[in-house]
């Protein structure tokens, strides 16, 4: 791929679509005046050396790399063609069958970034079809980093599963931070006071494992080991259903991407 690689990306208005778009231009992947861009109502409020159009097809016909960032309900609707392009579809749902199909093109790839995108720091499993060459592999592995760190997976069932996981983004520790906020409000802490301690927590924790690469199940044994009040939480808490619960999320999240592709 050249230096004057033309990306389109369909929905790039939307959180996830415009998030990518930022991510590609500060690392340098593509040039603002090779982006062609859609959206689908309203007026564009980035990227305004950027070419933005409301004709999802041609939008297609001008570019060499295809995007599609829109909600897996409006893709039946799309109708966009784009034989013989490399596609990348961040639709949650939406197999790679179906992709071909409807896009009638054979180089396509799923991937699954998340909300953290916007900060650089998605973790975006994919996938991608035989068509896909080695040299376009490592475009989107760039693709993908520069929004965080990617992994290339074997299976789409592997997508899929990781759709609830990964693709929940900041959902799961936001769920637990509001849990745990509203507890320590209840006994009568500050509001204020609770997110700014709930916050810091999950952001320390993050950088942690981050810096040492650490299994997290190992962080969870030194405290149990401490005998402190930490240990004593994890031990209500597990009492309590915390591994069932979370569980039972992930397997809902699972058979929901897989539903959401029958039906869309």
């Amino acid at each position: 791929m050249s230096g004057s690689l033309k990306i389109g990306v369909i929905g790039a208005n939307g959180w996830l679509g415009g998030a990518i778009v930022q991510a590609l231009l500060d690392a340098g992947i593509v040039s603002p005046e090779h982006l062609v861009l859609s959206l689908r109502s309203g007026e564009p409020t980035r990227f305004p050396a950027a070419r933005w159009t409301r004709d999802n097809q041609d939008l297609a016909d001008s570019v060499d790399l295809l995007i599609v960032s829109v909600r897996p309900a409006d893709w039946p609707a799309l109708g966009v063609r784009a034989a013989g392009k490399l596609v990348i579809s961040v639709m949650a749902g939406i197999g790679l069958e179906r992709l071909i199909a409807g896009l009638g093109s054979e180089r396509v790839v799923r991937a699954l970034p998340n909300a953290a995108a916007e900060v650089r720091a998605s973790f975006t499993p994919w996938i991608a079809t035989p068509a896909i060459s080695a040299e376009e592999r490592r475009l989107v592995g760039r693709i993908f980093e520069a929004c965080g760190t990617s992994a290339e997976l074997e299976s789409e069932r592997e997508l899929d599963y990781l759709t609830g996981l990964a693709g929940s983004g900041p959902a799961f520790p936001a769920l637990l931070a509001t849990a745990m906020m509203r507890h320590a409000t209840a006994h009568g802490i500050d509001a204020e006071v609770a997110r700014q301690a709930v916050t810091h927590l999950l952001v320390g924790t993050g950088r942690l494992f981050e810096k040492n690469g650490d299994d997290p199940a190992n962080t969870v044994e030194v405290f149990l080991d401490y005998r402190g009040t930490t240990a004593a939480a994890i031990g209500a808490m597990c009492a309590n259903g915390f591994d069932e619960a979370v569980g039972a999320g992930l397997a809902a999240a699972f058979h929901k991407s897989i539903s959401m592709g029958l039906s869309a």
